[in-house]
C-alpha cells in the first residue's frame, strides 16, 4: 500500500505592492487609452499562472504564433491524478494544429470499444441494471470533423503537452534549480515549478507579479513584470481572487471524495467481461461511480459522496477505501494500490468578468468557469478559451490589432461558458434520475444532511451526528436489496421499468453533445453579423444529444470538408478545410470559388489586408472534377499576390453536397475565416457594392482597426 504525497502550493500571504517603471524601456503602441505596452527585456510579454492543460495549450499556441511567454505553477511537480479524461471533437481539432498531438492521443488512448459505454449495476460482478452506448456510427465516419473524440487522462495529456513545449525549447525549472535563470527577469519559454503567485498590481505600463517559492527551505520571492497576465490556475484561481473577480452561479452542488487506485486484476476482469468508461454502482453497502481511465493498465478513479462535517478525510483512509472498493466490486481484489485520495466540491459558476485592468489581466479555463464534470465540458471549454484568446493576444503584441480586440474574448467566450454551465447542470440532474428511479433521491439525502447540520449540529455530539447520518443512509440503501429490487416484487418491478424508460429515452447522463461541441457560435465580438438578419438568442440546452449541422454563419466554426491541394509542392495531398487556417501565424483566410467576381473581391481583400498590415491568404475552392484551368487561372487573376492556394472538393460520394451547399451559400459567395477557425464575415451570394469598401468594413469591424486613407495612414 502506498499513498503519493499530495503536493500543495506554498502558503505565503498575499499582498499588493507597486513597483517603479523599469529603466531603459521602449514605449510601444497603447494597450488602451491609458496603458502602453513595454518592449524591454525585463518585461515578459505574457505571463501565464497555472500549468494545467489550459495554461500549457495556451503557451504552445502563443509560442507558435511568435509570442514569448513564461508559466508559473505553484506545485513542485505535475499531478498524476487522472482528473478530466474526455476530449471532445473541437478540442481534438485544436490539437490537430499542435504538430501531431491529436494523432498521438489517438494512438495512445484505449480502443474505443473499451470506453464507449456507461454501465449501471449493483456491483461490478453483480446484475447489470442497464447500459448506454454513447457512440453512434457517424461518430467514426469523420463527416463533420476530421477527427473523433478521445478518452485520455489529463495527466497523460499534460505529459504530451510538455513534450510539445520541450520541442519549442521551453525549460522546466524547479525552485531548487534556479541557477540557470537570470536572477532578475525571465527570458520567456520557462515553466517555473513551485512558484505561487501571491501578489498582483498594475501600473500604467505593465503588471507586477510577486511569486513566492521555497529555496533551501526558506520562503523566497521573485518579482516579475509582464505586459499581459493570464490566470489559468484552476477552479480556486489565485489570480481571480487577487484581482477581486467574483463567481456567479450555484455553489456546492455536491461534495465528493476521489480515490485514485490501480488494480490490474480489476482491469483484466472488466476488459473481458464488462468494458466501459463509467460504472454507476448501487448496492446496500455502498454507492459510487467508478471511472475506468485505462482498463489495460488497471487505472481507476472512484467517486463517492462526501458529507462533512459528520464525515472527514479520516473516514477515507487507504484501508477504508480498499474495503469500499471491495464492496462495490463484489470481491476482494488482491492487488489494489490506492495512489491518492482527494476531496472536491462540485460547483456551477461563471466569473462576473474575464478581463480587468484595461485588459492586462485575463482569466481562462476553470479560473473563470467551474462546471459539474457531467459531459466533460470543463477542460474542453478551457482549451477553446485558449484557442480564442491566443490569436487576439498575438494580434495586439504584433501590432496587427489594437488592444480593444481583447474585449471580444469576454464578449464571445462568456456566453459559451454560461451555456455550458447550464448544459452541465442539466446533465448532472439527468445523472440523478437513475438513483431517483431506484428510490434513492439525492435531493432527499442532501436535505437530510442539511437538516442534521441545522438542527442536530448544535445539540448532538459529532459521533452521534455521524451515526445518525450513516443510519439514515443505510435505511435508504436498503431500497437496493435483492429482495426488493427484482421483477417479482411489484415495487421493484415498477422501479426497474422506470429505469429502462430512462435509458431508452436518453434521459440519463450523456457523454456526447455534438451540436454544442462543434456548433457553438459567437453572436457578437470579432465578427460581422449578416446584414438584415436578426440574430436571436442561442437555443436553450436540452440535455439530450443533438446532431451537429454545419453552418457558415458569422461566428460559427468553419465547416469541415476534405479538399485536395492543387499544387505540385503539396503533392495533391488531401486535407480538411480546417487545415487551410494556419496554426503558426496570425493569418486570415478568404475562401472563394473560381469566378470572376470573387477573384475581384479577393484582390480587393488582399489590398486592404496589405494596407492594414493584416496577414491574409486566399483559398480558391474548385468544384470536384473541374480543375483543368487551375494551373494558370488563379495565378493570373490574383497577380501580383502569391499568398493563395487552390484546392478541389473531395466528395465522399457522387450525391454528397458541394462545399457551397454545405455552407448554404452560392458559389458567388465568400467566407473570411479568423485564425481560430471561426467565421469573421461572409457574403452569401456576392458583394453588390464596392468590394474594397466591403473588405475595409469587414477587417475594420473584426479587428477594431480604423479605415486607411489614400496616404496609407489610419483615419482619425
Amino acid at each position: 500500500m502506498r499513498i503519493a504525497a499530495f503536493t500543495r502550493g506554498l502558503n505565503c500571504f498575499s499582498r499588493i505592492k507597486t513597483f517603479p517603471y523599469p529603466y531603459g524601456y521602449t514605449q510601444c503602441r497603447a494597450l488602451s487609452d491609458s496603458k502602453t505596452i513595454v518592449s524591454n527585456e525585463a518585461v515578459v510579454p505574457v505571463l501565464i499562472v497555472g500549468a494545467g492543460p489550459v495554461g500549457l495549450v495556451l503557451s504552445i499556441l502563443l509560442t507558435k504564433l511568435g509570442i514569448k511567454c513564461s508559466v508559473l505553477e505553484k506545485n513542485k511537480a505535475f499531478s498524476t491524478h487522472p482528473q478530466a479524461h474526455f476530449i471532445n471533437n473541437r478540442s481534438m481539432e485544436v490539437f490537430r494544429k499542435l504538430d501531431g498531438l491529436a494523432e498521438e492521443i489517438e494512438r495512445s488512448q484505449p480502443p474505443v470499444d473499451l470506453w464507449r459505454k456507461f454501465i449501471y449495476c449493483t456491483s461490478l460482478t453483480g446484475p447489470v441494471l442497464g447500459s448506454v452506448d454513447h457512440m453512434q456510427p457517424q461518430d467514426f465516419e469523420k463527416v463533420v470533423s476530421p477527427v473523433s473524440v478521445a478518452h485520455f487522462s489529463q495527466y497523460k495529456l499534460n505529459k504530451l503537452l510538455l513534450k510539445q513545449l520541450e520541442k519549442l525549447n521551453f525549460k522546466i525549472c524547479t525552485s531548487e534549480g534556479m541557477e540557470g535563470l537570470h536572477s532578475h527577469f525571465l527570458q520567456g519559454r520557462e515553466i517555473l515549478m513551485g512558484h505561487e503567485c501571491v501578489s498582483v498590481s498594475a501600473t500604467d505600463q505593465c503588471i507586477n507579479v510577486i511569486a513566492s517559492f521555497l529555496k533551501e527551505g526558506k520562503c523566497t520571492e521573485r518579482n516579475i513584470q509582464c505586459n499581459i497576465l493570464i490566470g489559468t490556475d484552476g477552479a480556486g484561481s489565485t489570480v481571480r481572487k487577487l484581482v477581486g473577480i467574483d463567481l456567479v452561479g450555484e455553489k456546492d452542488l455536491q461534495k465528493l471524495v476521489s480515490v485514485h487506485f490501480l488494480s490490474k486484476d480489476l482491469g483484466d476482469y472488466l476488459l473481458n467481461e464488462r468494458p466501459g468508461m463509467l460504472f454507476f454502482i448501487f448496492n446496500t453497502e455502498a454507492i459510487g461511480v467508478l471511472v475506468a481511465h485505462d482498463l489495460k493498465e488497471g487505472e481507476f478513479i472512484l467517486q463517492v459522496p462526501f458529507y462533512p462535517p459528520q464525515q472527514n478525510l479520516e473516514d477515507f483512509s487507504p484501508e477504508i477505501c480498499e474495503k469500499l472498493i471491495f464492496k462495490l466490486v463484489g470481491w476482494e481484489l488482491s492487488d489494489v494500490d490506492v495512489i491518492d485520495i482527494k476531496p472536491w466540491v462540485m460547483h456551477a459558476e461563471v466569473a462576473e468578468k474575464f478581463l480587468c485592468c484595461d485588459n492586462q489581466i485575463i482569466l481562462a479555463g476553470d479560473a473563470c468557469h467551474r462546471f459539474p464534470p457531467a459531459g466533460g465540458f470543463g477542460m474542453n471549454t478551457g482549451i477553446q478559451d485558449a484557442h480564442n484568446l491566443a490569436w487576439k493576444i498575438a494580434s495586439v503584441l504584433q501590432d496587427i490589432a489594437p488592444a480593444s480586440i481583447l474585449n471580444t474574448y469576454e464578449t464571445e467566450r462568456k456566453p459559451i461558458a454560461e451555456f455550458n454551465t447550464a448544459l452541465s447542470v442539466q446533465n448532472f440532474r439527468a445523472a440523478m434520475e437513475v438513483p431517483s428511479a431506484l428510490g434513492l433521491d439525492p435531493t432527499i439525502a442532501n436535505s437530510v444532511h442539511h437538516l442534521i447540520n441545522r438542527v442536530a449540529g448544535s445539540v448532538l455530539p459529532s459521533v452521534l451526528q455521524k451515526a445518525l447520518l450513516e443510519g439514515i443512509f443505510k435505511v435508504g440503501r436498503a431500497q437496493l436489496s435483492e429482495s426488493l429490487l427484482n421483477e417479482s416484487n411489484p415495487l421493484g418491478s415498477s422501479r426497474l421499468t422506470k429505469l429502462r424508460h430512462i435509458f431508452e429515452e436518453g434521459k440519463s447522463l450523456q457523454l456526447q453533445f455534438p451540436a454544442e461541441d462543434l456548433g457553438f457560435r459567437y453572436l457578437k465580438g470579432a465578427l460581422v453579423p449578416d446584414s438584415n438578419c436578426e440574430v436571436g438568442a442561442p437555443e436553450a440546452p436540452t440535455g439530450h444529444r443533438r446532431d451537429f449541422v454545419p453552418s457558415a454563419n458569422p461566428g460559427s466554426r468553419l465547416p469541415h470538408m476534405n479538399v485536395r491541394v492543387l499544387s505540385t509542392v503539396r503533392n495533391r495531398e488531401i486535407i480538411s478545410t480546417l487545415d487551410l487556417v494556419s496554426g503558426d501565424k496570425v493569418e486570415f483566410l478568404l475562401i472563394i470559388a473560381p469566378v470572376e467576381e470573387s477573384y475581384h473581391l479577393a484582390r480587393a481583400a488582399l489590398k486592404v489586408a496589405e494596407d492594414f498590415k493584416v496577414p491574409t491568404k486566399v483559398c480558391v475552392l474548385w468544384p470536384a472534377g473541374t480543375t483543368n484551368e487551375v494551373e494558370f487561372r488563379s495565378a493570373a487573376e490574383l497577380a501580383p499576390w502569391k499568398n493563395y492556394i487552390d484546392v478541389e472538393e473531395v466528395k465522399r460520394s457522387s450525391d454528397s453536397l458541394s462545399w457551397w451547399r454545405i455552407c448554404k451559400m452560392t458559389d458567388m459567395g465568400a467566407i473570411l475565416v479568423r485564425p481560430d477557425d471561426h467565421i469573421a464575415w461572409r457574403s452569401k451570394s456576392g458583394v453588390s457594392g464596392n468590394p474594397k469598401l466591403e473588405m475595409e468594413m469587414a477587417f475594420s469591424a473584426v479587428l477594431g482597426i480604423k479605415p486607411v486613407n489614400v496616404e496609407g495612414t489610419t483615419q482619425p
